[in-house]
C-alpha cells in the first residue's frame, strides 16, 4: 500500500520532480520556437516565390525564353547575385553567429528564407501548381513524421552524422558533375539519393537540436541556438521538397 503519509508524495521527491518538469516545459518550449521560426521561413519563401512567378519581378532576376523544348530559363545579372546571396548569408550565420547578436541572426535568417525564396521562383515557371502544392503537402508529411521520430526516439543516432555528411559531400560532386554531363538518368538518381539523405537530416538534426538545449536551456545562448536550429531544419525540408520535386513534379512542358 502507498505511504500517503510520506512527504516525499507532495514534495517532489526533494524537488527531483518539479526540476525535471521545469526542464521538460523548457524543453518544449525551445523545441516549439524551433519550429515556429522554420515554420515562418518556409511560409515567407513559398510567399516571395510565388509573388515573383506570377508578376513581372521575375522579369529582373530571370530571361525566360520559348524554345522547340520548352521554356529556357537563364539568370539575369541580378538574378545570380540573389542565387548566390543565400550561400553567402548561410556561411555568415554558421561562422559569425558568436559574433552576432540574436536579432541579427534572426534578420539574416528571414533575409535569406525571402532572398531563396526568389531565386526559386522558376519551380512554378518548370511546374505545374498542382504538382507542386502535392510535393509540399507530401513534403511536410514526412518531414513532421521525421522529426517526431529524431525529437521521441530514445536511440542515438549521433553515429549517422559522419555517413549523412559523406553522403552530402558526395551528393553535392555528383551535381556539380551532372551539370556538364546533363545526365537525365543520373539526375533520377541524384534526386532519389538525396530525398533519403535529407530524410536522414532532417531525424538526426531534430536530435541534435534536442540535446543542445541541455547546453544553452536558460542562458543567453538559448535565442541564437533556436535561429541556427530552425535554419537547419529549414535547410532539410527546403531540399528534400526540392528533390521530391524533380522526381515526382509534373512539368509544364
Amino acid at each position: 500500500m502507498a505511504n500517503w503519509s510520506d512527504p516525499r508524495a507532495g514534495a517532489g521527491y526533494a524537488g527531483v520532480e518539479p526540476r525535471a518538469d521545469a526542464r521538460d516545459a523548457g524543453l518544449r518550449a525551445y523545441m516549439l520556437s524551433v519550429y515556429n521560426y522554420m515554420l515562418s521561413g518556409v511560409l515567407l519563401t513559398g510567399v516571395v516565390a510565388l509573388l515573383f512567378a506570377k508578376s513581372s519581378l521575375i522579369n529582373l532576376l530571370f530571361t525566360v525564353q520559348e524554345t522547340s523544348r520548352g521554356l529556357a530559363i537563364g539568370p539575369t545579372l541580378l538574378g545570380w547575385v540573389v542565387m548566390l546571396a543565400p550561400l553567402g548569408i548561410v556561411l555568415s550565420m554558421s561562422f559569425l553567429q558568436s559574433r552576432l547578436s540574436e536579432s541579427a541572426l534572426k534578420a539574416l535568417f528571414f533575409a535569406y528564407a525571402g532572398i531563396l525564396g526568389a531565386s526559386l521562383s522558376t519551380i512554378f515557371l518548370t511546374y505545374t501548381d498542382m504538382s507542386i502544392a502535392q510535393v509540399f503537402f507530401g513534403t511536410a508529411a514526412g518531414f513532421a513524421g521525421l522529426s517526431i521520430y529524431g525529437y521521441t526516439t530514445k536511440r542515438d543516432l549521433s553515429g549517422f552524422g559522419t555517413f549523412l555528411l559523406m553522403g552530402l559531400i558526395g551528393l553535392i560532386v555528383a551535381s556539380i558533375v551532372n551539370l556538364f554531363l546533363q545526365s537525365g538518368t543520373m539526375s533520377l538518381v541524384i534526386s532519389a539519393i538525396g530525398v533519403l539523405i535529407f530524410a536522414g537530416l532532417t531525424a538526426y538534426d531534430t536530435q541534435k537540436i534536442k540535446s543542445l538545449y541541455a547546453y544553452v536551456g536558460g542562458t543567453d545562448m538559448q535565442g541564437k541556438a533556436v535561429i541556427m536550429g530552425a535554419l537547419t531544419l529549414y535547410l532539410d525540408f527546403i531540399n528534400m521538397f526540392l528533390f521530391l520535386l524533380r522526381l515526382f513534379g509534373s512539368s509544364r512542358n
